[in-house]
């Protein structure tokens, strides 16, 4: 009995360990068959082995836009940024350049002006021994070529070696001439004696331009530099003179005796209306101060009168 119950249970046991061995032993030859059967399945069909390349291929394939399609993002954002950076400096440039060369015009050409002739002493002698006239004076000139020309202005330089000196004495009712001749210039000043009063009656001009041409004006009906015959006429400050539509002549410490010289110099001078003094000043002063004066005292008499008259009327009460 005893035996029988122990091989009963060696039996059981027996069992038990079999059938562990088929549970544990039983998948590897599952496994072993699905392997050798997509070995063989591999192997023996190329087709289906193809297919599942072109698969796996065309699964790679699709990836690959994709990851491509990120690379042409990363690679089109940096040229955007640099490109609009310098397209704005390309522009700010160019306009400020434009605004700098607007806003400041270039000014005109402008000739500089002429500056006052030099001051010179002329003088003419008859006989070529006693003087007859003396001049002094800076001259300028101011001419246009024609109506519509531009004025030109020149100066008489009065140098020995560059301007000569010639002329005429008037005497028993004859004129007095200055001729005062340079390179360029030449200038005729005629004087006139009438009941004892000299006066500058007629100027005649002549210009060699550079270019060739010749300036001409002439007046024989002036009435200028008049004076007393026996004395100078003097005129120190800048005087202008229109002689034609076309010349006009500026004289500077002018001081002219063409009659009557005695010793060589020049006489007593009859100034011109320019060189007096201006005392009218004075005597404008003084009569508004009396004007003044006069105004206080009647205001004052009226005041004081009106004052009177009140006092006069007042009455007191009792």
């Amino acid at each position: 009995m005893t035996v029988r119950g122990c091989m009963t249970l060696l039996f059981i046991l027996l069992c038990g360990i079999v059938h562990a061995d088929d549970l544990v032993t039983s998948p590897l030859p599952a496994i072993q068959q699905l392997s050798t059967s997509q070995i063989i399945s591999s192997t023996s069909s190329p087709t289906t082995s193809k297919h599942s390349s072109a698969a796996t291929s065309a699964a790679v394939t699709t990836e690959f836009p994709t990851t491509h399609h990120n690379t042409t993002n990363s690679t089109t954002v940096p040229p955007t940024t640099p490109h609009h950076n310098t397209t704005n400096s390309t522009t700010e440039a160019p306009t400020t350049a434009h605004s700098n060369a607007t806003t400041a015009p270039t000014p005109p050409p402008t000739s500089p002006p002429v500056p006052n002739p030099t001051v010179g002493n002329y003088s003419v002698k008859s006989d070529n021994v006693t003087v007859c006239l003396l001049a002094k004076m800076g001259l300028q000139f101011s001419f246009k070529m024609s109506e519509n020309a531009s004025f030109q202005t020149l100066n008489l330089d009065p140098s020995p070696n560059v301007t000569e000196v010639s002329g005429a004495c008037g005497s028993g009712g004859n004129d007095s001439s200055l001729v005062l001749k340079s390179e360029e210039i030449t200038v005729h000043f005629i004087f006139t004696n009438v009941s004892q009063k000299f006066r500058l009656h007629a100027l005649m001009l002549s210009v060699n331009l550079a270019n060739g041409n010749v300036f001409n004006a002439s007046n024989n009906n002036l009435s200028l530099w008049e004076a007393s015959v026996g004395s100078s006429y003097m005129c120190k400050k800048e005087q202008s003179y229109n002689i034609t539509d076309k010349l006009t002549i500026n004289t500077f410490e002018l001081q002219v005796q063409p009659f009557a010289v005695q010793n060589n110099k020049f006489n007593t001078a009859e100034d011109c209306i320019a060189d007096e003094p201006d005392n009218f000043i004075v005597p404008i002063a003084v009569g508004v101060a009396l004007a003044v004066l006069i105004v206080i005292v009647l205001l004052a008499y009226l005041i004081g009168r009106k004052r009177s008259q009140n006092s006069g009327y007042e009455q007191f009460d009792s």
